[in-house]
C-alpha cells in the first residue's frame, strides 16, 4: 500500500472509495459533511432512516451519494467523541482495513484522522494497523495457477493542512517498524526445520548491507574459548549448532557513545529436553525464539530510519533437544560469569542461555541492557495476553519502557522484583539454582537473570503471552518491536 498525506477536500470525486466519519450521535466528521454538502444532504438523509447508528468500528458502504462525488463512501461508526483513544481508534482502522480488502479499489481517501487530534499518532497509528492487517505469511504454500495479485491501493490520509510534516515523519516511522515486525513475524512462523540458529545468523548477517551495520557470528567453538558454559549445555542434545549473532549499528556521531544493547533468546525449538513438554501444542515452540527475533525486527527498523544512535542486538540461538549428549535435571554447569549453576528443570532453558549473553555483552560497556524473552508461561498467567511482563531495579529505565509502552500500543506491566526473590534460587550444590518453587515462577526467573547484570542497568521483558496467538489463525504478533522501536526513538530526545 502506497501512503500519502493531504489536507485538500476539494477533489473528493478522484477516489474510488472515500471514509468518512460518523459519531454516535450522528454528528459529521468534517469529510462527510463535505461529502453530504456535494450529496445534497443525502449522508444525512440516509441516516435519518435508521439503519446506521455510529458505533465504534460499524461501517456501512454507499454507492453514487453525489454525482461530483466518489464512487463510494464507507462510513465509519466512530462511537462517542469523548471516548475514542488508541484502542478505540485502532479498532475504528482495524475495520476499515477490513472493508476495504473486499472492494476492487485503487484509491482510497481516508477520513477518519481527523477523529485524533494530534496528526502524527493518527496518521502512524493508521499505517501500522493496515500494514499489520495487510500481512501473510504464505512462503510455504504451493501456489494456486489461477491466483491473481491484489492491486495496490493508493491510501491517502486526511490532516490538518500544517500537520503534514509531522504526518510524512509518521509514515516513516510507521513503516521502518512494520518492517521490523514483518522480519519478527516471518522468521518466527517458520517451522524449525528452517529456522534453526545458524538461520537466523544468516538473517542477522542480511542486515550487514549498510556502512554502519557490522555483524558476528559466535559458534560453538568461540563459546567454549569464552566458557558460556551455561549456553553451551542447553544446545549440547541437539543436531543444531548453537549460534550466537551480533548485530552493532553505529548510528551516533560519536562511534564510541554507549550503545543500547538488546539481548533476545533465540531457541529456535524448545522440546524442554529432558523434562521434556506435553505433546500437545508442542509445535508452538518454534515460537520459543520470540525474543531474538524481536530483537532483529528491531534492529531491521532502526537500520531502515537510520536513527543517531549506537545500538547492539544479540541473537541468542540455541535448541533444546533431548539426546543422549543432551544436559540432565541435576547437572550443576559453570556460566560465563564463573557461578556455578544447579539445574533443576531442563525446560526452564531460555534463562541458561541468557545468563551467558548477558555476561558476553558487558564488554560493550552499554547504557542499558534489555533482555527480551518468551521466558516463562508463568507470565502468562499472570498478565494474560495484552501484557508483557516488565522486571527491573531500575526505576528510570521502567518509566521510560511504560511510556513507550503506552505510545506505541505495545503494552508491558511492570512486576515486581526484590532482593527476597534471589532466595527462591538457593542451592545446597551449586551458587544458585536457577529455578525457584512453584509460586512467583516469571519473578524467580527474572531474579535468576539478574545475579547477572551487575556491571549495567538491565530490564527484562517476559513476552511469553504476547509474542503469538494460538488458534485457528495462529501466528506471531511482530511485538515487541514497536515498543523496542519507541522506546529507542524516545532515547534520542
Amino acid at each position: 500500500m502506497q501512503y500519502l498525506v493531504t489536507s485538500d477536500l476539494s477533489n473528493l470525486s478522484a477516489f474510488s472509495c472515500v471514509v468518512a466519519g460518523v459519531f454516535k450521535d450522528l454528528s459529521l466528521t468534517s469529510v462527510a459533511s463535505k461529502l453530504d454538502e456535494l450529496s445534497g444532504g443525502a449522508i444525512t438523509k440516509f441516516l435519518e432512516k435508521g439503519d446506521f447508528n455510529g458505533g465504534a468500528a460499524e461501517t456501512q458502504l454507499l454507492f453514487d451519494v453525489a454525482q461530483n462525488g466518489p464512487e463510494r463512501v464507507l462510513l465509519v461508526g466512530c462511537g462517542n467523541a469523548d471516548e475514542i483513544d488508541s484502542e478505540v481508534f485502532n479498532k475504528l482502522n482495524g475495520a476499515v482495513s477490513a472493508a476495504l480488502k473486499k472492494l476492487n479499489i485503487t484509491t482510497v481517501f481516508n477520513g477518519i484522522n481527523e477523529v485524533e487530534a494530534d496528526a502524527y499518532w493518527s496518521v502512524r497509528r493508521t499505517v501500522q494497523t493496515y500494514e499489520s492487517h495487510a500481512y501473510q505469511f504464505d512462503q510455504l504454500k504451493t501456489p494456486k495457477p489461477d491466483e491473481q495479485s491484489t492491486p495496490e491501493i493508493a491510501l491517502s490520509l486526511f490532516v490538518a493542512e500544517d500537520s503534514e510534516v509531522d504526518a510524512n515523519a509518521a509514515i516513516e516511522h510507521a513503516l521502518a517498524m512494520t518492517a521490523g515486525m514483518t522480519v519478527c513475524r516471518d522468521v518466527m512462523n517458520l517451522p524449525p526445520n528452517i529456522c534453526h540458529p545458524r538461520y537466523l545468523a544468516e538473517q542477522a548477517s542480511a542486515l550487514a548491507d549498510q556502512d554502519n551495520v557490522t555483524v558476528d557470528i559466535l559458534g560453538e567453538a568461540q563459546m567454549r574459548e569464552l566458557k558460556m558454559g551455561s549456553y553451551l549445555a542447553v544446545g549440547q542434545g541437539s543436531a543444531n549448532e548453537s549460534v550466537m549473532s551480533v548485530i552493532k549499528y553505529t548510528g551516533a556521531d560519536d562511534q564510541d557513545a554507549k550503545p543500547i544493547v538488546l539481548v533476545g533468546k533465540g531457541l529456535t525449538f524448545d522440546s524442554g529436553g529432558i523434562s521434556i513438554k506435553p505433546s500437545a501444542n508442542m509445535d508452538e515452540m518454534k515460537y520459543d525464539m520470540g525474543g531474538a527475533a524481536s530483537v532483529l525486527g528491531t534492529m531491521k527498523a532502526i537500520i531502515e530510519l537510520q536513527l543517531p544512535v549506537n545500538v547492539i542486538g544479540v541473537l541468542a540461538g540455541c535448541e533444546n533437544m533431548p539426546g543422549g549428549n543432551a544436559y540432565r535435571p541435576g547437572d550443576v554447569l559453570t556460566t560465563m560469569a564463573g557461578k556455578t549453576v544447579e539445574v533443576v528443570n531442563t525446560d526452564a532453558e531460555g534463562r541458561l542461555v541468557l545468563c551467558d549473553a548477558l555476561t558476553y555483552v558487558e564488554r560493550f560497556d552499554p547504557q542499558c541492557v534489555i533482555d527480551v524473552a518468551t521466558l516463562t508461561g508463568a507470565c502468562m498467567v499472570a498478565l494474560g495476553k495484552r501484557d508483557s511482563g516488565l522486571f527491573t531495579d531500575n526505576d528510570d529505565l521502567a518509566t521510560d519502557l511504560l511510556t513507550a509502552s503506552q505510545k506505541s500500543d505495545d503494552y508491558v506491566w511492570r512486576m515486581p522484583l526484590h532482593q527476597s526473590h534471589k532466595k527462591e534460587l538457593e542451592s545446597p550444590f551449586a551458587d544458585i539454582c536457577h529455578a525457584g518453587g512453584r509460586y512467583g515462577g516469571a519473578i524467580t526467573a527474572a531474579a535468576f537473570l539478574w545475579e547477572f547484570t551487575e556491571k549495567y542497568p538491565w530490564v527484562h521483558l517476559d513476552i511469553a503471552g504476547t509474542a503469538w496467538v494460538s488458534g485457528k489463525n495462529k501466528g506471531a504478533t511482530g511485538r515487541p518491536v514497536p515498543l523496542l522501536t519507541q522506546f529507542i526513538l524516545d532515547s534520542l530526545t
